[in-house]
């Protein structure tokens, strides 16, 4: 021990927590009860700033989007229940005008229990087992039954040339049961055996990341000038047995950017996801997309640019007389904004800040709640002592 008057007896008048002798204190009930509670309460708090260190958190920082002359992708799956593949067509358009052909997109039919049947697989745009005929040599002049050819040499040898001569001399469609190139080519059997079917149409897009919309919408397309027209005799008509078409649907997926599974990542980036919408006749679904591009930034890992969206829908029946062409209709406007989220996480020494806090705090208050109980004892006793109390 370091004698008074020496360098550490000097020292020694620093210590700011003095010690009083065992002699001296006192244990009491009460105390025991504040310390056992204030060590529940350290020990839940602790673990509460354990499990704060190990999560993070996403801070966003809005700039401005550099990426506008960037091509973006779109990945979609839609089911529609009631409507065959054969009648289901998508076109996209920008607000340039440019109408972009159909990108790795797919059908899949669907029998009525809504099971695929894989041997009908098809890729959108490209011609089914019953077009081979169409690309085989004609052998003769096809006629145009009466509308003027849409080749120089006059003839009409399918009956998709057929049905566009139609369509551009104003006359509507035509009946197929009349066409020989439309019988030749299988389509009365298309549509008797594909009647109560429905179809999936799945895949990816890439377009111009201005304003514009693409649509999924039944009839065959067709340009007559400037026009864009969708033949929608077959829909309008029905099958053979009475069963209607309509465009009911279920979109399973729209994405702007990347395809990915990552839960976090799918719930701002596909919003739509298990949207069902079930029509009533003949209807127009609109919706309204306000794309913004999105950069996630982990705090370990490849950093992932994709673009969420928010979405205003909108349904517009079609009543009879009226016109308007039944499907969807994605009207896609892109923000000039990019929304960058970082993902931060508490540094170690916060941790170890956090954790010495809660100790001295709950202590401290433990300590002025024990001496305010055992004031409060004493003070009953001393009165109980003289016969005070009530």
């Amino acid at each position: 021990m370091a004698r008074k008057g020496t360098i550490f007896g000097g020292f020694r008048q620093l210590d700011g927590y003095g010690k009083t002798l065992d002699d001296f204190r006192i244990k009491t009930t009460t105390g025991a009860l504040v310390t056992i509670f204030s060590a529940i309460i350290i020990l839940i708090l602790a673990l509460s700033e354990l499990s704060a260190y190990r999560s993070s958190s996403w801070n966003p920082r809005l700039v401005i989007d550099k990426s506008r002359k960037e091509m973006m992708p779109i990945n979609f799956d839609i089911t529609f229940p009631h409507l065959p593949c054969h009648l289901l067509n998508i076109d996209i358009m920008d607000e340039t005008g440019l109408k972009m052909d159909s990108q790795n997109i797919n059908k899949v039919r669907l029998d009525t229990a809504g099971n695929p049947i894989e041997s009908e697989n098809v890729k959108l745009g490209d011609g089914t087992k019953d077009m081979e005929l169409v690309l085989s040599p004609p052998t003769e002049c096809g006629s145009c039954y009466g509308a003027n050819a849409l080749n120089e040499n006059g003839c009409c040898n399918t009956c998709q040339e057929v049905r566009e001569s139609y369509i551009k001399m104003g006359w509507g469609t035509v009946n197929m049961e009349q066409i020989e190139q439309c019988k030749r080519e299988g389509w009365i059997d298309r549509l008797k055996n594909q009647a109560d079917e429905g179809c999936n149409i799945y895949g990816n897009l890439r377009v111009n990341k201005v304003r514009g919309n693409f649509h999924i919408a039944p009839g065959e397309v067709f340009r007559s000038n400037s026009a864009h027209v969708h033949d929608l005799n077959e829909f309008n008509m029905g099958s053979a047995d009475g069963h209607k078409f309509d465009t009911s649907h279920t979109i399973h997926k729209l994405k702007f950017g990347p395809d990915s599974n990552d839960e976090s990542i799918l719930e701002v980036t596909n919003p739509l996801g298990g949207t069902t919408q079930v029509a009533n006749g003949h209807t127009i679904y609109q919706y309204f997309l306000k794309i913004v591009s999105t950069e996630l930034l982990p705090h370990q890992g490849i950093p992932t640019y994709t673009n969420q969206y928010s979405v205003i829908q909108n349904q517009k029946p079609i009543k009879e007389g009226q016109n308007g062409l039944p499907g969807l209709f994605f009207y896609m406007d892109i923000s000039p904004m990019h929304i960058i989220y970082q993902e931060t996480k508490p540094s170690f020494i916060s941790l170890v800040t956090g954790i010495l806090g809660i100790i001295g705090g709950v202590f401290t208050v433990a300590g002025l709640v024990d001496r305010v109980v055992y004031k409060a004892e004493r003070v009953y006793k001393k009165k109980v002592s003289l016969g005070k109390t009530l």
